[in-house]
């Protein structure tokens, strides 16, 4: 089947349901299709998607004048199709996709919190994102709302209202939102019987830093260095994302040069981050000879990123037009022997990981995610293909320089543990072989484009497969050449409420390292 054909049998979906999509409005909202419906077949679309088996992305807002502009972002067989819709800004109110697309559960909460749109059938009221810290009438991603506008002093935040501990021997378990470790913060609310889990809740939104609203009125590469703080472990794949919305919206190609440099930027990025969690995930059992191997790895690693590329992390490296740095010929002889020496190692420790009967004692068939729940969710990345589904951007919806490059991915269906530290074993053996490719095939030629201003309204998608999983960004820009709108969807917001349901029937000792294999990203997430 041609890629594009389910758009053409989506829209017959969509006649035969009588939903009214809006003259003139199928145009590209490059890559993605875009297309306008009215408000009020918002959520017979979702529900006519969800039967034709789409996955939901994300959703996000802008306020145009009188009205909200709403767009939610549905693909299907790696093509992604914007659904826009737009709603009176005083009295906004649409149907929820969250009965058709559970993942779209909090995105629509947080939609809800900062501009006040009701989502009339929703099945959480809730607060997710402001918390207590704004009044209730008060919504910030609204023009009226000053982004210096002081919030609301702290309080002991006692009306939330957590699922009530019901049962003979049940209790609750409160953990968070402070923890021991450096994590940032997160609430966790278990609900046990002697050892074992009968629910969990998540609450973040802790340190919500207002990315949205500082984003406005920022030139391109200031929106480059916000976005590369998006989350401070994927700062590579967020820079990339909204400097290919940017330049997207700019009609603008970056080097050849510059393409492959960012390619080998998130390939390092991947596998440091992969090194770290297959020893924190190891570490969490008590196997601690893991979590010194793989932490020496990935300090040597980042040691090389540092020499190359002016950062442990590559922050700022990835900048609108092209990288911001081109390394000289040492320096990538380096990374070749950085290469060289983490694949020698390798050998030597995963027979250890794939053998050992105490640590496959903790990890097999602990936190199973089943791939039904794991697809109703919409996961991403490595969640994804530990439960069996099939899905990295970098092949199915190749963007350069993937379009030239062979991109294995590993697929495992036990979904528990164990699968989901496999994925990320075999993913840094994968991207060890695009590095040496890229180095090899590293194009001469310049690293970095004169950027250029769009024009007012110009907008753009970016969607990079981050070491998490998909990131999706949206950018506009205004009349001056400076940001309108961004929004950053990182993929913990799926992943996330993953871990609630992969705990359940587990005992409270396993839930760290069930956290750990999922590994969510409380900052990608809080915006």
């Amino acid at each position: 089947m041609n890629p594009f054909d389910w758009l053409s049998e989506l829209l017959a979906r969509f006649q035969d349901e009588h939903i009214l999509v809006q003259r003139g409005s199928a145009i590209a909202l490059a890559p993605a299709h875009l297309l306008g419906i009215d408000p009020e077949d918002w959520g017979r679309a979702a529900q006519t998607a969800a039967a034709y088996d789409c996955r939901w992305a994300g959703i996000w807002a802008e306020e145009r004048g009188e009205t909200l502009q709403v767009n939610a972002v549905l693909v299907r067989n790696g093509d992604h199709l914007v659904l826009r819709t737009a709603i009176p800004a005083g009295a906004p109110r649409l149907d929820s996709h969250t009965p058709y697309f559970p993942g779209a559960d909090r995105m629509e909460r947080h939609l809800r919190d900062l501009f006040g749109v009701d989502f009339s059938d929703h099945p959480d009221p809730r607060r997710w994102s402001r918390h207590n810290r704004w009044p209730e009438e008060a919504h910030p991603l609204r023009k009226s709302f000053a982004a210096d506008q002081a919030p609301l002093p702290p309080q002991p935040e006692e009306d939330y209202a957590f699922i009530p501990v019901q049962g003979a021997g049940a209790y609750e378990i409160p953990v968070g939102p402070v923890h021991a470790g450096i994590i940032e913060p997160g609430h966790f609310r278990f609900l046990a019987v002697g050892e074992t889990v009968l629910n969990l809740e998540e609450r973040f939104g802790y340190t919500h830093k207002g990315i949205e609203k500082i984003a406005e009125g920022r030139d391109a590469f200031g929106l480059a260095r916000l976005a590369g703080r998006v989350c401070g472990d994927t700062t590579v794949h967020h820079a990339w994302a909204a400097c290919m919305a940017m330049e997207r919206a700019a009609r603008l190609a970056p080097p050849p040069r510059a393409v492959a440099l960012r390619a080998l930027l998130a390939e390092r990025e991947r596998i440091a981050n992969h090194l770290g969690d297959i020893g924190a995930i190891c570490n969490d059992v008590g196997f601690a000879f893991a979590q010194y191997q793989f932490s020496r790895l990935r300090e040597l690693w980042q040691r090389d990123s540092a020499a190359c590329f002016g950062h442990r992390l590559m922050m700022d490296a990835v900048i609108p037009g092209g990288v911001a740095a081109d390394p000289d010929t040492p320096q990538l002889q380096r990374l070749r022997d950085g290469n060289a020496r983490l694949r020698q190692e390798l050998p030597g420790l995963y027979p250890i990981l794939d053998d050992h009967p105490s640590l496959e004692d903790r990890l097999v068939t602990t936190g199973v995610l089943a791939p039904e729940t794991a697809r109703r969710l919409g996961v991403l990345g490595y969640m994804a293909k530990a439960s069996g589904i099939d899905i990295d951007l970098r092949r199915d919806h190749p963007y350069a320089p993937y379009d030239h490059l062979p991109v294995a991915t590993p697929l495992f269906s036990a979904g528990d543990v164990a699968a989901r530290m496999k994925v990320r074993m075999e993913e840094i053996l994968h991207s060890l072989e695009l590095l040496d490719k890229l180095l090899d095939e590293l194009p001469p030629g310049e690293v970095q484009r004169d950027w250029r201003a769009p024009a007012a309204d110009s907008e753009g998608l970016g969607l990079v497969e981050g070491w998490r999983g998909e990131i999706l960004t949206y950018v506009r820009f205004g009349s001056d050449g400076r940001i309108a709108r961004f929004f950053p969807r990182d993929p913990s917001w799926f992943n996330w409420p993953a871990l609630e349901q992969l705990i359940h029937g587990n005992i409270v000792p396993d839930f760290p390292v069930c956290n750990k294999s999922v590994n969510g990203s409380y900052s990608g997430q809080d915006l």
